[in-house]
């Protein structure tokens, strides 16, 4: 063991690189670095020494920053990619150059003006998580700047990244530009039945070559979701405009006129894979549901229909969960259809219990004659309620 004394300190960590960096040098090497030259020159390096940020080292794509503060840090990222987006706005789309940041907060180790440690590796790692034009970072981060930043952030739950033996918890960082804003699409009206989409799955790989697998998870899935009769379901078409892009699931609700957001990603190693998923309430951000799946991919089509029903299977009661307690908690406005009410549940309650008494052979005939009368009364009691309020129902 060396008696040398190392130098370490406390520091937030920012690393950034250029998504699609090879893809832009193969079409215009000498553009594409004049043009990022030109991003450092005008916006990088200013906005960094304006946040009191340190500048560790550059590469062709990327760029190591330390931060004393957590709160600068995240506040120049956010800066960073909202003017990026305006830069952009006049830039054909396969020549823009757009940052992916990850930023976490650890201590470093110092060494002649470099810093090294865990807390670097993980911040690169976090960087490899974002989309391009977006901003991850670790689940410390989020703890120090919540509530002190115009910013919301998701929670993408536990996440293993390369040479990282322990689970890293990510959350996302929301953020809007004026751009941004002045070009979204109008809100459109919610279906009279609960309503979802389901958003292109984040390829974690790093390989664009596995993009088809995370794509035909997503139909398989959407195509799954739409045989429930009682659930709108957006179409993949609609649904991949979102590709690739950093999402607002709230923004993403207005422009869709959808209540309920399924979003997840692919990751791949060897013969192996899982896939993540999480289905968000729009109205209230909350996450109804999450988990992960595992398999082989000896057979990729099975695969994809096995996680495709579990899916399906998973989410259907927790949907139908969640729209019975909206329902609950909107107010009734008529009494008519509080009396219709009360009497289809008599009727739904009193008639199966009066069956059970008798023979069981004709229970299941009985019971059955008595859900689709309380439906016939339920159904009326749901469109005086409409009648009476002016809104549209979807229970």
């Amino acid at each position: 063991m060396s008696g040398d004394r190392v130098e370490r300190r406390l520091a937030a960590i920012l690393a950034a690189d250029v998504a699609g960096y090879s893809r832009l040098m193969e079409a215009d090497e000498e553009g594409t670095l004049a043009a990022l030259r030109a991003i450092r020159r005008e916006l990088g390096d200013p906005k960094i020494a304006e946040h009191r940020g340190r500048i560790v080292k550059t590469t062709g794509d990327g760029m190591l920053v330390e931060f004393q503060s957590v709160v600068d840090a995240v506040r120049c990222a956010v800066e960073l990619q909202r003017q990026m987006v305006e830069r952009n706005a006049a830039v054909p789309e396969g020549k823009r150059i757009e940052f992916r940041i990850g930023i976490h907060q650890g201590d470093i180790i110092v060494e002649d003006g470099d810093i090294f440690g865990d807390g670097v590796n993980l911040a690169a790692r976090l960087e490899g998580l974002a989309d391009p034009g977006g901003i991850c970072v670790s689940g410390r981060v989020h703890a120090d700047v919540a509530g002190k930043l115009d910013v919301g952030f998701e929670d993408l739950g536990e996440q293993r990244v390369k040479n990282i033996s322990r689970p890293v918890r990510v959350f996302r960082a929301q953020f809007r530009t004026p751009t941004a804003t002045a070009e979204t699409r109008p809100a459109l009206p919610l279906p009279d039945k609960p309503s979802l989409v389901v958003l292109p799955f984040q390829n974690m790989t790093g390989d664009d070559e596995q993009e088809y697998f995370a794509d035909g998870m997503v139909e398989e899935i959407t195509t799954a979701i739409a045989r429930l009769p009682w659930l709108f379901v957006i179409a993949r078409n609609s649904a991949f405009t979102y590709k690739g892009k950093p999402v607002d699931v709230k923004q993403v609700a207005q422009e869709l006129g959808v209540r309920y957001v399924l979003e997840g990603s692919v990751r791949k190693a060897g013969n192996r894979v899982r896939i993540t998923g999480q289905l968000i309430d729009t109205a209230t951000g909350a996450h109804l549901w999450a988990d992960r799946f595992d398999g082989a991919i000896d057979d990729i089509f099975d695969l994809q229909d096995r996680v495709a029903s579990s899916v399906v299977g998973a989410i259907e009661p927790k949907l139908r969960q969640s729209e019975i307690a909206r329902a609950s908690r909107k107010p009734t406005e008529s009494l008519d259809a509080y009396d219709l009410y009360l009497r289809a549940w008599r009727k739904y309650i009193a008639i199966p219990m009066r069956a059970l008494q008798r023979q069981s052979s004709c229970c299941g005939s009985i019971g059955n004659r008595s859900v689709l009368h309380a439906g016939r009364v339920f159904g009326r009691l749901v469109s005086r309620d409409a009648a009476g309020s002016g809104v549209g129902s979807s229970v």
